[in-house]
Order: C-alpha cells, then sequence, then structure tokens
C-alpha cells in the first residue's frame, strides 16, 4: 500500500530542491500556527478516511496507492505533492496533470468518486505538515508552467501553496467544464495556458493582498461547504452545478 507512482518529470529536473532562502512564505503572520493547529484537529478524522480511501485504490485498482507528482512551491524549488492515485496506472505517471476531455477515460471509476469529493488530496496534510504547503494558498503548478511563464508564477509562489484557495472555490468548476471540452491533448494544454493560469493567477494575487487568519478560514468553510451539509453549502453546490451545466 505504499508504493508510489512518480511523475517521469522526476527524473529530469531543472531546478534544485528548495532552500530558506528559495521558500515561499506564509502568507500573513501567524499562517503557519494555524495551519498545524488546523492539522492537528483534523488529524483523528482525516487520517481513518485516508485509510479507507487507501485500502479501496489497493482492492478495486491496485498498487500503487498513492501518486506523488513534483510541483512548485517557489519558482526556484520544488517538492513532492502526495494524492491518492485516481488515474489507471498506464496513466497514472502521465506528465502532464491537467485533465481535459481527452484523458477523462483514463479516470477510474473509484478515481471520479474520490475526485468530487476531493478526498483524494486528503494525504496532502503531511505537505501540511512538512510545511511546504498550507491549507489556503495557490494550487501548486507543474514546473513546466513556472518555466513557460512570463513572470506571473513569481509573484503567485510569494506565498506558500494550498490544499484549497480562492482560486479552487471561484474558478475550479468553470476550469472544469472548459478542460472536459478539450478532444485532444494539444486543446488541454492550450485552453489551460491562455485561458485557466491567467484567470488563477489573477485571483491568487487577490488572495495574496487580502490574506488573513478570516479569510483562510472561510475559504475552508467554503471548500468543506461543498461536500457536508453546511450552511451555505446548497450555495455553494448550486453553483458548481450551473458552472458545470454551462
Amino acid at each position: 500500500m505504499t508504493a508510489l507512482s512518480h511523475d517521469p518529470a522526476r527524473a529530469r529536473p531543472t531546478c534544485q530542491p528548495v532552500t530558506s532562502s528559495e521558500s515561499s512564505g506564509p502568507a500573513y503572520r501567524g499562517q503557519r500556527f494555524l495551519d498545524l493547529t488546523l492539522a492537528a484537529l483534523a488529524l483523528p478524522f482525516v487520517l481513518p478516511v485516508i485509510a479507507v480511501a487507501s485500502l479501496a485504490v489497493l482492492l478495486r485498482d491496485g498498487r500503487p496507492v498513492l501518486y506523488v507528482s513534483e510541483r512548485m512551491r517557489a519558482p526556484q524549488g520544488r517538492f513532492s505533492c502526495i494524492k491518492l492515485r485516481t488515474m489507471t496506472r498506464t496513466d497514472a505517471g502521465a506528465a502532464s496533470a491537467v485533465l481535459g476531455g481527452d484523458r477523462q477515460a483514463s479516470v477510474t471509476s473509484l478515481g471520479r468518486l474520490l475526485r468530487r469529493s476531493r478526498i483524494d488530496e486528503f494525504p496532502q496534510l503531511w505537505n501540511v505538515l512538512k510545511g511546504e504547503m498550507g491549507f489556503v494558498g495557490p494550487r501548486p503548478p507543474l514546473e513546466r508552467y513556472v518555466r513557460a511563464d512570463g513572470g506571473t508564477y513569481t509573484e503567485v509562489l510569494k506565498v506558500r501553496p494550498g490544499v484549497t484557495g480562492l482560486a479552487t472555490i471561484i474558478f475550479h468548476a468553470y476550469e472544469e467544464r472548459l478542460l472536459a471540452k478539450a478532444k485532444t491533448a494539444a486543446e488541454t494544454e492550450s485552453a489551460y495556458v491562455t485561458r485557466c493560469i491567467p484567470r488563477k493567477a489573477r485571483l491568487d494575487l487577490i488572495y495574496r493582498r487580502n490574506a488573513s487568519a478570516i479569510l483562510d478560514l472561510y475559504i475552508i468553510y467554503l471548500t468543506a461547504a461543498r461536500l457536508l451539509p453546511l450552511p451555505g453549502g446548497r450555495r455553494v453546490r448550486r453553483i458548481r452545478s450551473r458552472a458545470r451545466a454551462k
């Protein structure tokens, strides 16, 4: 159950591991303390879910259970982002993590459930504990998008990447709908680079300018409200459904 699937890009790194001088930092004073406090509170609930989901992946789809993807947490530093595997074994190590219509068939039936519930990202709690990610922040990009970018990620990655974030709440449903229309890898790449990255970056920069503990807690609440019967959750799910239907 501990076998890992690795992104092939990891074998050809073009940047060095994160150093203290290259590392992105918290968006505001006290964010790291908030992350550790929330992680301690979440562990008793998250660990059993990870264990059950891991066993389900193992029994239904086989090894590897986990998928490790090299992501960027600073313009010159990378880290290993951990997820439960949701793709077929033949596609689990694909260099591109962008899921377009051309790769929908590679998502397992269990993987669709894990993605929809975001349980596949629960192992990133380990990344939070290590300080590589926070609960809230920009989603960590692949190295090739940072290398090809004209400088946007230099600003975005001044704050530590997160498991969820403002762009995740506002833009994720639209991104899924947009990329689902892509029929080839080239169409997926073009749509992601030209239409998704700039919009998500603008939202990430808005978060960076307004980051606070209150905003982090609100974003975490909205993320949970998409999945749990919390006040406001129905509205979040309705907005998400409308975005998918357009």
